[in-house]
């Protein structure tokens, strides 16, 4: 097992083409697709997600449900449901950790070696990506020191600007 720094990367691009065991969904309670990166993912995986999705019966705030990646590169998408920023006094960097750590835990007991994270709740649900960017890489990174699977963590960011922004949040949070 590597250390937190070779266990974790941070790329920009477009998640449903990065070549892991599993991609995160950034998605809204009811998993059925929406704008931003939850309908990129339910347009790559093709209709059978949709059909899997709606079995599912929705997903609470906080939660993460898993199905198959279908047409995807990635074996399985997990369905994370982060919060809506409403200025911090709503638990929400609670909430958000919680879609990164249900995320873990699913990925562990279905062998994940591989996973993409998006940067949740940051696009239509306003949290502040500095902010997003520092629960994320503590959660993750917490979890990794403690646990052998996921082997390989990647926080794939959309843009140049946010990939910038979880670089330096990742070398803040190493240093301690």
């Amino acid at each position: 097992m590597g250390s937190l720094r070779e266990r974790v990367e941070i790329v920009q691009g477009d998640i449903t083409q990065i070549d892991v065991d599993a991609i995160v969904n950034a998605a809204n309670t009811s998993l059925l697709g929406g704008g931003g990166v939850d309908g990129a993912i339910h347009r790559a995986a093709g209709p059978e997600l949709l059909a899997e999705c709606q079995a599912l019966g929705g997903a609470r705030t906080g939660e993460a449900k898993l199905t198959k990646g279908y047409r995807l590169n990635a074996k399985y998408v997990i369905h994370a449901v982060g919060p809506v920023w409403s200025g911090g006094k709503r638990r929400e960097p609670q909430l958000l950790a919680s879609c990164y750590e249900r995320s873990l835990i699913l990925a562990r007991e279905n062998e994940v070696r591989s996973i993409a994270f998006p940067s949740i709740s940051t696009g239509a649900y306003r949290y502040p990506i500095e902010q997003a960017a520092e629960v994320a890489q503590i959660t993750v990174r917490e979890w990794l020191a403690a646990h052998e699977l996921p082997e390989r963590v990647v926080f794939c960011c959309f843009s140049e600007r946010d990939r910038d922004v979880y670089a330096r949040t990742a070398a803040r949070v190493l240093a301690g």
